[in-house]
């Protein structure tokens, strides 16, 4: 295989240190609710009256610390003593403090309570502070409760990206939605909106045809449509169709009705290629957002095409024949695909790769492998080829630890809708079908979201105790839906969008057991949002691993077709979540323009939870550094990234360890991490003499391992200087060839 050099035009703030970065994170991720079950412990300073003993300047208030934002601080002046107190509002039962230091910490302070906020009492010993995220379980009430710091760790003053009070209160900080007014109505028969098309065998084919050519067809070299608001969904109820070639475009999903998906059969193809996209036609690779799932196939001339890149799941899907990734322009040295994920699905031929450049394949039966740019990841996959890395580039582990498959619609034998949602598998290997282990759930115990719906009544149904089903479109959000029940079903089909309006969170998921999350899109706002969807409670680490939360198909953009801006669009805190197929894109282009201070934001994910596992995880052009791994025993199979392709000069991004920020960092005090098949790829075309010091940073410890990891220079712009560390060698390897730097094993 010719290696391949990046488009012309393909999918990218500031300057703070490691430690104000992992503090400044968790901060932004603080949840301001709680149920009555979490009442033994709440949080219970955000937002509240802040005052302190000075203040560096006018930009770093005392209110600062509390707004929940971590693109804010207090600053001190440069002296000691100072103190940062909250008034809580009424006299509260302490049993927590979170401190979020910036680089400038106190090396001895205490926690103390007041009733009046004159007379303080100690509830914490004089404790020596550090750099970063810094919990300290204390005892003690009061109103007012402050940090009185002694003595400084700098010659700055003292700085506190976020000071977080957790207690003991009868009534939540904001009360979780109670219904208002009537029940919302549900049914077994929902109507599932006007970009929905049902189709049974009866359809005669060309009506079919007719319907999924306009929609192909309405985007052809379209200039909006990559970033428009079309969605469309093609579903089909159980049976054979005739001769069906369906082309997939921007935002369309094809899909069986079926219980298993060989109760849906097509004869002919979902279609997938180049040469059809406005300003990409000679490649695949901006063939993003859609999808294929649960049905299967019997392909014209007995390939099916399937050329896509990020955010494009084929999953549950049977090929009767052969299945090819790459577009059919691939041998004329230009034609390529830049990633993609197949999963729970069974390919009876030959599955060939050709000019993709990554793709992870899960829990699948194929008869056969063909082909590998520079990663290809499998894990649980039967018939994958052995590992071989980085000769031919395959990563392949037996099993999967944790699979919990993405739940599905189907039709029963009344003609009535459900959701199944598979049951958790560990070290699972095959697909999961037939007779997939799991539960079904009627429609009617569903909210069927329609575009308009607001965040109030979103709300409302899941206090109605109610699942959520976002049909396809885009939902404007003032205000974060908050998920708080154990078990909650949150999908959606056709790409529904949620984009917040405030600078709001658009999606919280409380700490509880088995919130299932998938098929959901959100883009960021015009108004920053300190986090896009928080899994969990900042410092909260409780046992999920019997029933763990799941997140899948779920995508993040910051810029597409607003000039959106966060902070951090994932933030993850509880114990054991499953996050299979992720991706986090600050955009390199849009249908809004795009740009190093337009749509910015800092971080993709921050993994604060253990035991949290991902399995196809995409993270591409943040700011600083792309994935923060903060939570022990992490794994991640399969790890893709670009780096942002719009760094103006160098010292515009100086990172805390020199030129630039790792694409994947691994806390210093994590102790128990693995990744298998991690790339990350330079194509700094702004500015092609900027370089980044090294593509993965993690603590060298025996038990933080990784496997298969590699670093390219896309067309030798830029520079990455270093894979892990200070190892591997610097890309471009040599000059003018896009060869990779390889690193089998670290350490």
């Amino acid at each position: 295989m010719t290696l391949i050099s990046p488009p012309p035009a393909r999918r990218r703030r500031g300057l703070v240190t490691l430690s104000a970065v992992l503090a400044g994170a968790l901060g932004a991720t603080v949840i301001t609710f709680a149920t009555q079950a979490d009442a033994a412990e709440v949080p219970l300073s955000q937002g509240k009256p802040a005052t302190a003993s000075t203040t560096e300047s006018a930009a770093f208030p005392a209110s600062a610390a509390v707004d929940g934002n971590a693109g804010t601080r207090w600053s001190s002046t440069f002296a000691d003593p100072q103190w940062l107190q909250v008034d809580l509002g009424s006299t509260q039962t302490i049993s927590r403090v979170v401190l979020n230091w910036e680089a400038a910490y106190a090396s001895a302070f205490t926690i103390q309570t007041s009733a009046n906020g004159t007379t303080w009492t100690n509830v914490s010993p004089t404790t020596t502070g550090r750099a970063g995220e810094q919990t300290l379980t204390v005892s003690g009430s009061g109103r007012y409760v402050r940090m009185n710091g002694t003595t400084r760790a700098t010659p700055y003053g003292y700085s506190l990206w976020e000071f977080q009070v957790f207690g003991t209160s009868s009534t939540p900080t904001t009360p979780t939605p109670t219904p208002s007014g009537p029940n919302l109505p549900t049914s077994d028969t929902p109507d599932l909106g006007a970009n929905v098309r049902i189709f049974d065998p009866s359809t005669p084919a060309s009506t079919i045809q007719s319907a999924v050519d306009q929609a192909f067809n309405a985007q052809l070299r379209s200039s909006t449509a990559q970033f428009g608001t079309q969605r469309h969904v093609f579903l089909f109820k159980p049976g054979t169709y005739g001769r069906v070639w369906a082309n997939v475009g921007f935002y369309t999903t094809v899909a069986g009705l079926g219980l298993n998906p060989d109760d849906v059969t097509i004869n002919g193809a979902v279609n997938v290629d180049s040469g059809w996209n406005y300003g990409d036609e000679s490649n695949a690779t901006q063939n993003f957002w859609r999808s294929m799932e649960n049905l299967s196939i019997v392909p014209e001339g007995g390939t099916n095409r399937w050329a896509v890149s990020q955010a494009a799941p084929m999953r549950r899907v049977h090929i009767k024949g052969n299945l090819t990734l790459a577009p059919s322009n691939q041998d004329n040295g230009q034609g390529y695909s830049s990633g993609g994920y197949l999963a729970d699905s069974v390919v009876d031929g030959v599955v060939s790769s050709g000019s993709q450049q990554q793709w992870y394949t899960r829990d699948s039966r194929i008869a056969r492998w063909d082909g590998g740019v520079w990663n290809m990841v499998f894990s649980g996959v039967q018939g994958a080829p052995g590992n071989a890395f980085p000769n031919p580039p395959h990563t392949t582990l037996a099993t999967t630890p944790v699979t919990r498959e993405k739940p599905y619609l189907y039709v029963d034998s009344a003609g009535l809708y459900r959701v199944f949602v598979p049951a958790l598998r560990r070290n699972s290997a095959g697909a999961s079908w037939p007779n997939t282990a799991g539960s079904s759930i009627p429609m009617r115990e569903f909210y069927v979201a329609k575009p308009g719906d607001s965040a109030a009544r979103i709300n409302q149904a899941l206090a109605q105790g109610l699942n959520l089903f976002f049909t396809p479109g885009t939902y404007q959000l003032n205000d974060t839906i908050r998920v708080t029940r154990a078990n909650t079903v949150v999908t959606g089909i056709g790409y529904p969008t949620l984009i917040p309006t405030n600078g709001n969170e658009a999606l919280n998921i409380a700490d509880v057991d088995g919130v299932k999350v998938s098929g959901i899109t959100f883009d960021a706002g015009t108004v920053n949002s300190p986090t896009l969807m928080t899994v969990g409670r900042a410092g909260v680490h409780t046992d999920h691993a019997a029933n763990p939360i799941s997140l899948q198909d779920v995508f993040f953009r910051i810029g597409s077709s607003v000039q959106g801006k966060a902070t951090t669009t994932l933030a993850v805190h509880s114990d054991d979540t499953i996050i299979d197929h992720i991706w986090a894109w600050r955009a390199d282009h849009g249908g809004a323009p795009t740009g190093w201070t337009v749509n910015t934001g800092d971080t993709g994910l921050i993994v604060n939870g253990d035991d949290v596992l991902a399995t196809g995880l995409f993270v591409e052009h943040y700011q600083k550094y792309e994935v923060i791994w903060n939570g022990n025993r992490g794994k991640t199979i399969f790890f893709q990234n670009e780096k942002p392709y719009d760094v103006p000069n160098q010292a515009a991004w100086i990172g805390p360890r020199g030129n630039g920020y790792a694409a994947y960092k691994v806390a210093d005090n994590v102790t128990d991490h693995q990744l298998w098949g991690g790339g990350s790829y330079a194509y700094f075309n702004v500015n092609p003499s900027v370089r980044v010091d090294r593509a993965f940073e993690v603590p060298n410890r025996s038990g933080v391992q990784l496997r298969s990891v590699l670093t390219v220079s896309l067309g030798d712009v830029g520079t990455i200087a270093n894979v892990v560390n200070d190892t591997g060698g610097s890309v471009p390897n040599p000059a003018g060839n896009t060869t990779p730097r390889n690193v089998v094993a670290y350490p």
